[in-house]
């Protein structure tokens, strides 16, 4: 027992970042913000959703972004898995509906197979396992920034048609408090640059704490018109097990597919890693733009798949570190590509880790 209670935080099986979320919730459930305060907080979350793409914006270097093109290739594969794989598994869940998931978990379902590719727990796992660091850098950034547009257009496409509340209203309001502010972040990059770099730590206690933000009020408003009734702990089970099977079927195929393709031991690292994630960062604001009061269903099949893939995520990134390196065959390709050393995810900076 006392060797359990000294090993360090991050070394427990529950991420720290995860846990917050969880007690997040439980706030939610038992101190739910309603009346006038409800106001204020819907307009802080909104505020915080503002911050939250401006920050990335200002923090996505354009050059890092131009030297991951010449690997297109590997960008294209992954925003394939991202953006067409996924949707396709989420569309042949609906067969699961309604006697495996009720509609409404489904719906989180779906829109959990729409969102973006996570960006900094691609790039650790992607480290430790001694794969293309730099191409996973770049392909989480291309498919956040992909995102943005694709993700509202295929809720709309795909969830109009089940309560989701996307439609030509909900895709200007994701222009207006998503894309415009993530644009004004690039503009003012040239000179916030500088100091976003400096306070990095500082700035990503801003980020997390936004989205937290986010979640009590998505998911207090969840409390207050009583959704949570509507979901019983044997469904919440059977979610896990239908998002273990999502998760296994993109690892396969990320892999076994990349290896079809003719990829190197490194890039076949970063397509598995960087194809197989979704982005509890930036589904998370999208949510509450798209799905209003619906929005604390909606992301509860996101959260949990989140806090899977990190699980899993460690295991494969350890086990992958374990094998031989690769040498480059094509130096014109990888000149940017060398993996800077090993990261462990469990003991990188909290602002670096999970988040995404």
């Amino acid at each position: 027992m006392r060797r359990l209670l000294s090993r360090p935080l991050s070394r427990l099986p529950v991420d720290p970042y995860i846990a917050a979320l969880l007690g997040t919730v439980l706030l939610a459930v038992f101190l739910p913000v309603r009346g006038p305060a409800a106001t204020v907080a819907d307009g802080a979350s909104t505020g915080a959703v503002a911050l939250l793409f401006f920050l990335y914006g200002a923090k996505l270097s354009t050059r890092e972004a131009m030297d991951g093109l010449r690997h297109w290739r590997l960008h294209l594969t992954v925003l394939a898995c991202t953006f067409l794989a996924f949707p396709l598994l989420g569309l042949a869940a609906r067969g699961l509906v309604p006697h495996v998931l009720p509609p409404e978990l489904y719906t989180g379902l779906l829109f959990l197979c729409l969102t973006p590719s996570t960006v900094q727990s691609s790039i650790a796992f992607t480290s430790l396992a001694r794969g293309n660091v730099a191409a996973a850098i770049c392909a989480g950034a291309f498919s956040s920034l992909a995102g943005i547009v694709l993700t509202p257009l295929l809720a709309a496409l795909l969830l109009g048609g089940s309560g989701a509340g996307a439609s030509l209203d909900s895709l200007l309001s994701v222009v207006l408090r998503l894309l415009v502010p993530f644009l004004a972040g690039q503009l003012l990059r040239r000179w916030i640059g500088g100091f976003l770099t400096r306070h990095r730590r500082v700035l990503g206690l801003v980020d997390r704490g936004s989205i937290l933000l986010v979640v009590y009020v998505a998911f207090s408003a969840g409390m207050v018109r009583g959704v949570w009734q509507q979901v019983s702990p044997w469904r919440l089970v059977v979610l896990v097990g239908v998002e273990a099977v999502l998760l296994a079927v993109m690892l396969t195929l990320t892999t076994f597919g990349s290896r079809g393709l003719g990829f190197g031991r490194e890039d076949r690292i970063a397509i598995t890693f960087a194809g197989s994630k979704k982005s509890l960062a930036s589904g998370l604001p999208m949510a509450t733009v798209l799905f209003g009061a619906q929005a604390s269903l909606a992301v509860l099949p996101l959260m949990l798949f989140h806090q899977l893939q990190l699980m899993v995520g460690a295991v494969l990134a350890k086990r992958f570190g374990r094998g031989p390196v690769a040498q480059p065959a094509e130096p014109a390709e990888s000149a940017v590509t060398r993996s800077p050393g090993p990261v462990d995810p469990a003991t990188e900076p909290a602002a670096a880790r999970g988040g995404a």
